[in-house]
């Protein structure tokens, strides 16, 4: 079983599963994101390589414009 943090709230799975799968479930706009991942900000270039593990923390950061 793997346990991981998204936004600080904990999950589980038993399937592997990357980062961008991660978004994919959540349903978020890609476009509008920043992701940090154990304290690292990623480009979308590397979120489907990047494969959770346990104890991971993730942190999406989505963008909002407005005035």
């Amino acid at each position: 079983m793997i346990s991981f943090f998204v936004n600080g709230q904990k999950y589980y799975t038993k399937d592997k599963f990357t980062i961008c799968d991660l978004l994919y479930y959540f349903d978020y706009n890609f476009s509008l994101l920043v992701v940090e991942y154990n304290d690292s900000i990623f480009s979308k270039n590397n979120w489907d390589k990047i494969i959770i593990s346990n104890n991971d923390k993730i942190e999406i950061v989505t963008i909002v414009g407005g005035g």
